[in-house]
């Protein structure tokens, strides 16, 4: 089964759940960890044949792997603060991140 992802590298999204903002850094069609990890983490249980994705975190140094279906898109237009952005992206533009190149 292949599934489109909804949102793509660069846009803001905001986490139904846990209500932070970020931007996504990469994008799994599918789950790509563990299913330990999925046990351990993963504790809404989100369907692993979803799209997942490598979000920065706002604020902060984190980095989560997030369920499309936990996602949303962030509207407020205001970039990110996180130390990586300026590795990940060259500019900020309309409310969206433009990639500084391939990532991997």
């Amino acid at each position: 089964m292949t599934t489109n992802a909804h949102f793509s590298i660069g846009e803001l999204v905001q986490h139904k759940l846990f209500d932070y903002r970020g931007v996504i850094i990469d994008v799994d069609p599918r789950l790509m960890l563990s299913d330990e990890w999925y046990d351990t983490v993963a504790r809404s249980r989100p369907p692993k044949d979803q799209p997942w994705y490598r979000v920065l975190v706002h604020d902060s140094t984190n980095e989560t792997y997030v369920a499309e279906r936990n996602l949303e898109a962030d509207t407020s237009g205001a970039p990110i603060r996180h130390p990586l952005i300026e590795t990940c992206f060259r500019s900020f533009s309309d409310g969206h991140y433009l990639t500084a190149g391939r990532m991997n």
